[in-house]
């Protein structure tokens, strides 16, 4: 009980950190030198949401008061502060700063918001002109059946009342060619048509569109194609009515012709001469691969098959190294300029996700993967992106530069997130890059409350130079962001950690460890392994392996040799149970997903919050009785599914809501629709409630599975629950389910962790 609550103590500190400055860190006492954080396997790291919502974050309009130094720092609650001299002192580089005149009257009771202790998290409404407000560029896949197009249609003309009215949008369609609409021209529609098999160069592309003329139509060349929604709903609203399927005259054994790499070169050359370095969004809906052009994904012969993983495994994707070579520098050109892309890709079929993903990673834009445009997933995800906050702006952050500074002692080695470098180089930046690395600033294009950056760190403090007791270390995140209304906005978290006492051995880090952070670090460095460097599954699960095994016989209690006395810290007792279930997770395991659906579940690893990553890594399981009126947790075990519950399993992607025999049964008799039996009406009615809080509340909107016990649906909870009981095991008691699978149950996992853990 006292380890319990201990650990319910640490947890409730770490949920406090994640509330007030939304960043948790895998060790909250940091190892004193390298060799010290190298024992300790896990590396020093966070997880940090820039745009994390919290009403008592404070918001003041003025100009920061930055350290004269070469760091940079912005004053904050850790600074050392002479008020007599008005003098504060940099917690960074050491470096004396006198205040500003405007600061003449602070005194140790009369505090401005940055030093005061509780606000380690401020927001500066910059005092600059306004920028301008955002582009909206839909890019729109025609090359669909109408049964397809329509509810598409339906979607983007319900987006134009979400979206702000001074925002300005524009439109690209493209099949066969790419047709850039003129929405000034208010006689009738127009649009400019492009070669949808060549790539077109970006002076071209700025040619034929007229830019760069030296005559007066040329001055307000961008305005034709771009406009204010208010200046041009009712054409824009006319051209996406009239909007018909791609007239293709094409072979029963071909795919339609799609030139989506074109398109987005198109889109991205557009929005770099008339809006460069501005906020915009290229917003891109596809129900299908690209099948003509640059960034091709398969031919138009449907003799040929799209990639599988087997193929890419092989070396047998012929087409996918060229086709990511050509998204990832179109993502250099968007992010360069602060432009995001987006990618809702519908199709029961493969669209290419897989090669288009560069731009998503690089550009910090959002991807959506469905059956459908007609589908919940679609239209509620779609919505759910122009929420609003309580001041009327858009959910969402535009054109963001994000920069780190720390103290002397560590080292920054990069982040795995969606971000692009900047290429800022100093003596706080590693050579021992993870992620994007080798610079102390990334360019985030877009953001939004759940957008979430590992940040890997180095200590670089050697053990023959002891770090002075009571020292603290220090680490400033600044982001510098556009709001929907064109506010620049700059966002300082300065967080201040310990030095772990040496001479308190590893309690002094065991007892301050973030096993839930430290999981979904390591679940992001795995993914990125096997995303972006193309490692084998099989090195990285050993890797994961290894690591374990290490963590473990650093930091548990044993007798070498002797198995029975292991026993890990209150702290680490979930960790292992993390390790196994991200190693049958769908970040890892490639098994029954198509590359695209593997690649979408990847990105969403790698930009979402830890409570999210951690539901993708273990999904959370909860049982409805009839004896209990609230729903309840439950082991993610195989003994947990009984034929009189409810069950409702949430991996993040998948809600399924497993009814066990009985109880389907009785629904199936049609008793909960007899008034003496509303309690069974209310037990099947039940997990509603939360199905429709996730509607309103996630994104991207999972997808909503109903499965009865023994029926074929099931197969999305059995595959995920830890196999107590197998075929190959005695069975269990009275309504135990039978998992076949060859995978080891969680008990076996760790009397093996065990085992090697102890070993002399």
């Amino acid at each position: 009980l006292l380890a319990m609550a201990e650990e319910y103590d640490a947890m409730s500190m770490f949920d406090q950190n994640e509330e007030r400055d939304g960043i948790r860190f895998s060790w909250n006492s940091w190892p004193t030198s390298k060799q010290e954080a190298q024992r300790a396997v896990i590396p020093v790291g966070c997880l940090y949401s820039p745009l994390k919502q919290n009403p008592n974050i404070p918001i003041v309009q003025y100009e920061p008061v930055l350290c004269s130094g070469p760091c940079r720092t912005i004053l904050n609650p850790f600074c050392d502060v002479d008020f007599v001299s008005k003098i504060w002192t940099c917690p960074f580089c050491y470096r004396r700063n006198h205040f500003p005149a405007h600061y003449s009257g602070i005194t140790e009771t009369n505090l401005t918001a940055e030093l005061i202790p509780n606000f380690t998290t401020i927001e500066y409404l910059l005092p600059r002109a306004a920028s301008l407000p955002p582009v909206f560029l839909f890019l729109v896949d025609t090359a669909l059946p109408a049964q397809d197009l329509d509810p598409l249609k339906e979607s983007l003309l319900m987006s134009l009342s979400l979206i702000p009215q001074n925002s300005l949008v524009g439109l690209i369609t493209f099949g066969a060619t790419v047709h850039v609409h003129e929405l000034a021209f208010e006689a009738c529609p127009k649009a400019y048509v492009f070669n949808g098999t060549k790539d077109i160069p970006p002076q071209r592309i700025q040619q034929l569109l007229g830019f760069g003329k030296p005559n007066a139509q040329a001055a307000r060349a961008p305005s034709r194609f771009v406009l204010p929604l208010s200046d041009c709903e009712e054409m824009l609203e006319s051209i996406l009515e009239d909007l018909q399927p791609d007239p293709q005259q094409r072979k029963g054994d071909e795919r339609s012709l799609r030139c989506t790499g074109v398109a987005l070169s198109v889109a991205i050359g557009l929005l770099e001469n008339s809006f460069p370095n501005s906020a915009a969004r290229i917003m891109t809906f596809v129900g299908g691969p690209c099948t003509q052009g640059p960034g091709l994904i398969v031919s138009a012969s449907l003799k040929e098959f799209i990639r599988a993983h087997h193929d890419i495994s092989s070396g047998n994707a012929k087409h996918m190294a060229k086709a990511k070579k050509y998204y990832t520098e179109l993502a250099a050109r968007a992010a360069k300029n602060g432009h995001a892309v987006d990618i809702f890709g519908c199709s029961l079929d493969q669209v290419g996700l897989l090669e288009m993903s560069p731009l998503v990673r690089g550009t910090g834009g959002v991807i959506v993967l469905g059956d459908g445009f007609d589908t919940d997933m679609f239209t509620n995800s779609f919505t759910s992106m122009f929420d609003k906050d309580e001041t009327g702006n858009l959910k969402m952050a535009f054109n963001a530069g994000f920069e780190i500074q720390l103290c002397k002692e560590l080292k920054v080695c990069g982040a795995i997130g969606q971000c692009a470098s900047m290429n800022k180089k100093g003596a706080s930046v590693s050579e021992s890059v993870v992620g994007v690395g080798g610079t102390s600033a990334w360019r985030i294009c877009a953001l939004d409350p759940s957008s979430t950056l590992a940040l890997y760190f180095e200590v670089a403090n050697q053990s023959s130079n002891p770090i002075p007791k009571g020292q603290k270390g220090c680490i400033q995140f600044q982001t510098h962001y556009q709001n929907s209304s064109g506010q620049r906005v700059l966002r300082v978290t300065t967080v201040c950690h310990s030095w772990a006492d040496p001479n308190a051995g590893k309690l002094a880090l065991a007892a301050n460890f973030d096993q839930e952070a430290a999981a979904v670090l390591m679940a992001r460095f795995a993914t990125y392994k096997a995303e972006t460097m193309g490692h084998d599954n099989r090195d990285i699960l050993r890797w994961l392996d290894r690591s374990l095994i290490r963590l473990s016989s650093y930091f548990a209690d044993y007798r070498k040799g002797e198995p029975s006395t292991f026993h890990l810290g209150a702290t680490f007792t979930l960790y292992p149970q993390f390790m196994f279930h991200l190693r049958r997770s769908d970040l890892l395991q490639v098994f029954n997903n198509s590359p695209d659906e593997t690649c979408f579940k990847r990105m969403c690893g790698i930009r979402q919050t830890v409570g999210n990553c951690l539901m993708m890594i273990q999904p959370t399981l909860e049982a409805y009785t009839l004896e209990q009126a609230a729903p309840f947790p439950v082991l993610l075990s195989s003994a947990s599914i009984s034929s009189d519950r409810v069950l409702v399993l949430d991996t993040f992607f998948h809600v399924v809501v497993w009814y066990g025999d009985k109880i389907a049964d009785w629904r199936n008799q049609g008793y909960h629709e007899r008034e003496e039996f509303a309690h069974v009406k209310r037990l099947i009615e039940s997990p509603q409630e939360y199905i429709e809080m996730l509607k309103k509340e996630r994104f991207p909107a999972p997808r909503f599975i109903e499965a009865d016990e023994g029926k074929s649906q099931a197969r999305f909870l059995t595959a995920r629950v830890d196999p107590t009981i197998t075929h190959k095991s005695a069975f269990g008691s009275k309504g135990d389910e039978v998992i076949a699978t060859e995978d080891v149950p969680l008990e076996v996992f760790m009397n093996h962790l065990t085992k090697l853990a102890v070993q002399p």
